[in-house]
This record gives C-alpha cells, sequence and structure tokens, in this order.
C-alpha cells in the first residue's frame, strides 16, 4: 500500500553534517528524500491535496529552523515524521473540520488498463472516506503503519508513545477502519 523508499541512516547523517556546515545542497537532497511520504502522510492525515502541500511546505520550513535541534541517536525520517503528524494535527485543530476527499494524481497507477485505474481509484477514494471519517488518533497510527510503512518502534519513536500501546490503537484503528469501509460499501459502491 505504502511507497516509503528506506534512505540509509548514514547518508541522512551525512546530510544533515554537510547541511550544518553550510551546504544548501545538502538541504535539498534531504528535501527531495522526504518531500514525497511527507506529503503522503499529510495527505492521508488531512484528505486534501492543497492542506498536505501546505503542510510539507511547513515541514520543511521547520525542519529548517530546528535542525539544530535534531538528535542524531534519533532515525532522521522518525523525526521528519513526528513534524508532519504535528503539523497536520495542527491543521485539522486550526480548522475545526474534515474535509472530503479531493483527487490526488499521485494514488494512480500508471499503465494500467483504464478499468484497473478506476476500480483502484474507486479503493483508494473509499480508504480515504473511511480515513477521514476516523479519529485523528486512528488515522495516525494507520497511516505511519500502512502507508508510510512503519515498524510499530518507528511509529511508539513518532507518536512519543510505548510499543505496545502502539500495537493496541493499531489493533483496533483497523477494527474501526473495516467497520467504516463496511458501512461505506453500500454508499460509495
Amino acid at each position: 500500500m505504502g511507497s516509503r523508499v528506506i534512505h540509509s541512516d548514514e547518508e541522512d547523517a551525512r546530510l544533515v553534517q554537510a547541511y550544518r556546515r553550510g551546504d544548501p545542497q545538502a538541504f535539498g537532497q534531504l528535501v527531495v528524500r522526504y518531500q514525497k511520504p511527507v506529503y503522503n502522510a499529510a495527505y492521508r492525515l488531512l484528505g486534501t491535496a492543497e492542506d498536505a502541500s501546505d503542510v510539507t511546505q511547513s515541514v520543511f520550513l521547520r525542519i529548517v529552523e530546528r535542525l539544530d535541534d535534531y538528535d542524531p541517536q534519533y532515525r532522521l525520517f522518525s523525526w521528519i515524521y513526528r513534524i508532519a503528524v504535528n503539523e497536520s494535527i495542527d491543521v485539522l485543530r486550526r480548522s475545526g473540520r474534515e474535509e472530503p476527499l479531493d483527487d490526488d494524481p499521485d494514488f494512480e497507477s500508471p499503465g494500467a488498463d483504464p478499468q484497473s485505474q478506476y476500480e483502484s481509484r474507486n479503493a483508494a477514494q473509499r480508504v480515504q472516506r473511511a480515513l477521514m471519517a476516523m479519529k485523528v488518533e486512528d488515522r495516525t497510527v494507520l497511516t505511519l503503519r500502512h502507508f508510510a510503512e512503519c515498524s510499530y518502534g518507528e511509529i511508539a519513536t513518532i507518536l512519543e508513545l510505548d510499543e505496545k500501546t502502539v500495537k493496541s490503537r493499531l489493533f483496533e484503528a483497523r477494527r474501526r477502519l473495516a467497520g467504516t469501509l463496511e458501512d461505506l460499501r453500500g454508499v460509495y459502491s
């Protein structure tokens, strides 16, 4: 389901150090590495391409502002995802609304026949509608596990929770998602 590209921790550390020493191209490389995963996570949490783009820009501005605060004992992507999740939650709180899904071409399968593309898009829209109907805590844990492909330990680090709590929340969120998808079956099929 997800599309997380695994980057080496050593390469991330090298880029962070290079940027801290004044190499602006190093930050550009970090943006290239993490822009799409941050956008996808924000999109799954927020449900709109516009909000996801805004959050993605905000995340990278925060990274520039706070890169000196980054502790290299933690994985860089976990730190970046934590910023993305927090920024997304802030958008939800400020807006006080749950916006409907808008179309996002990033979730299309290139090269597939039109019927497959239609079915894939329809399924993706149903999942996104179901996610948007859920509490933000459920949406966050599901997004990190299934769309960002984070491990339980990584999710625990990102959300600052115990790993057992993550597993429990994920179990319950999956159960609620299945129920929501079943409820949507008749409405959108």
